[in-house]
Parts: C-alpha cells; structure tokens; sequence
C-alpha cells in the first residue's frame, strides 16, 4: 500500500466530531495568535453566522465532540498550513504570527497583506496564500 493510501485509509477512521473539535480547537488557538476579531474569523470560516460560531466555540470549551462541514475543515487545514509555514519561515513567534498584516509587494498581494487576501472570503484565497508560502520555504503543494 502506498503513502497515500495509508493516509485516507487513517483519515477515514477519524471520527468526524472529535475532528470537528480538533480543527475548530486549533483554529481558534491560531486566530487568537493573530489577534483577529469575531467578523474576520467569520469570514475565514466562510461567513458563517455568528450563532453558529459562538456554538461551535462553546461546544470546544466545554470540550464536546461536532461535525464541522467539509468547507470549514478545508477552509481549517489552510490556515492550519498557513500557520505552520509560517512558523517555519519565520522562527520568531511575534513575526510570523504579525506578517498577516504586513502588505507584500509580491503579485500575489499586489501590496496588500496576506490577511487581506484571506478575507476575500474565498477557500481559493486560503490556498494561494498557502501555496505562496509554501513555494517561499521550497516545497511543493499539491
């Protein structure tokens, strides 16, 4: 059996509730890292309702397993991805959790920050900033 398929073969067996929290969790530890507010990570998730966040961020407080939608699990594996690479291109903690804000004259941000292009509100926005980083630290992105 190849990489690949071992990897599905395991993801299937998650359970999608305890995932649900797992990604939920992890993004709101990263978007507190990032000092976003409520609207912007709405739209991160793909303008869900407040209500529904708020549920979603009581249900992982209280720490109780749900099912998030394949879009917001998407939409948390790139920010996820975002964060990592970031970590890695930038060691020190205070820069890679500030260069969100910082406008980039790369074409991709045509000068403007990385977070302004995350909250065009698209999950295409998600992977091309994820896929820019990942192109900065070398690897590819598939």
């Amino acid at each position: 059996m190849t990489d690949i398929h071992q990897n599905v073969s395991l993801f299937s067996k998650v359970d999608p509730k305890k995932l649900g929290r797992a990604g939920m969790a992890s993004f709101l530890a990263i978007t507190d890292k990032w000092e976003l507010n409520t609207n912007q990570k709405l739209k991160l998730l793909g303008d869900i309702p407040g209500s529904t966040f708020f549920k979603y961020q009581n249900l992982v407080k209280d720490q109780k397993d749900f099912k998030l939608t394949k879009d917001m699990l998407e939409r948390i594996s790139y920010i996820l991805g975002i964060y990592k690479a970031l970590h890695i291109l930038l060691p020190d903690a205070t820069a890679a959790n500030k260069w969100i804000y910082k406008s980039n004259a790369a074409p991709l941000f045509n000068n403007h920050s990385a977070l302004e292009k995350m909250l065009a509100g698209n999950v295409v926005d998600l992977a091309d900033v994820r896929r820019y980083l990942d192109g900065q630290r070398g690897t590819m992105y598939f």
